[in-house]
């Protein structure tokens, strides 16, 4: 089946999210909703998680998952606020998050208080695990390499690749962050050549490059074709040097810091302290 997919672009990010529906009935997703973050002033604001939650409502749409591809570093997650005001829908990543919490736990020193098994979440998926968005038969895929908890969802006709491809002229995603892996990424990405040429793919982020308008939708077949780090033919030790030569010349994310403390708690945001605030933690000379 094809489901009907509906694209948000988070400019300040450059993060795509989506509202992924069946083409008939009311059964739904959302894919990867961002939390709206000022740096500059610490402030948080909901414009774009309401924009997600204002189209499943004029659709009249019954959202079964808030779907995370993975822990993000470059921007905060939407996904507890969404739950909280869909609370038929179940929020869920891959199984993976269990590293990812225990590497930056202690980065963050959340303490012995923060659980790393991931029950943050309402649901972990296990490698190739089958689920429904109504009739829409879907799987979670997982995609190591970005990060080690990256996962894949093929919706339909429709996957949803997060960090593990951008688009053809975009390449991929970096992997020097904690738990990422060159190597993985290289072979995550030859499963999803697997798939169906006719496959279509919808990125997490596109930047537009050499100043072309930002998209989000290309195929299988053109990432095989035209994927300027990754097409058919490159093999696996070319994209190693390429990737990490890449990566070594890269600045950290901008919100990494905010981002990556938020998303481990599946978007929650800390706690107040005692005199009613919420505080992020900056970790000084660690990453």
């Amino acid at each position: 089946m094809q489901p009907h997919v509906r694209p948000f672009f988070h400019r300040d990010s450059n993060t795509w999210s989506y509202v992924v529906s069946e083409p008939e009935g009311r059964a739904a997703a959302i894919v990867d909703p961002v939390l709206d973050f000022d740096i500059r002033s610490g402030r948080t604001s909901t414009a774009s998680a309401q924009a997600l939650l204002d189209d499943v409502r004029e659709r009249d749409l019954d959202v079964a998952w808030i779907l995370e591809t993975h822990a993000h570093a470059d921007h905060l997650s939407a996904g507890d606020w969404l739950k909280r005001r869909l609370p038929r829908a179940r929020l869920a990543i891959g199984e993976g998050i269990r590293s990812v919490q225990k590497t930056f736990g202690p980065i963050f020193n959340l303490g012995g208080h923060f659980p790393v098994d991931g029950s943050q979440f309402d649901h972990l998926f296990g490698a190739d695990e089958a689920f429904a968005v109504g009739a829409l038969t879907s799987r979670a895929i997982p995609a190591p390499g970005h990060t080690s908890d990256s996962n894949a969802y093929l919706v339909g006709d429709a996957l949803f690749t997060g960090d593990s491809l951008f688009m053809p002229d975009g390449g991929t995603a970096r992997c020097d962050f904690p738990g990422g892996s060159a190597a993985a990424l290289y072979r995550s990405i030859q499963r999803l050549f697997e798939l169906p040429d006719a496959t279509r793919v919808f990125v997490c982020h596109d930047y537009g490059p050499d100043g072309r308008e930002v998209a989000c939708e290309t195929t299988i077949g053109a990432q095989k074709r035209h994927n300027i780090h990754v097409r058919e033919g490159t093999g696996e030790a070319q994209f190693v040097q390429l990737r990490e030569a890449r990566d070594a010349t890269l600045a950290m994310p901008a919100l990494i810091i905010p981002a990556v403390q938020t998303n481990i708690r599946a978007g929650a945001l800390p706690e107040p302290e005692n005199n009613g605030t919420r505080y992020l933690k900056i970790p000084l000379d660690t990453l």
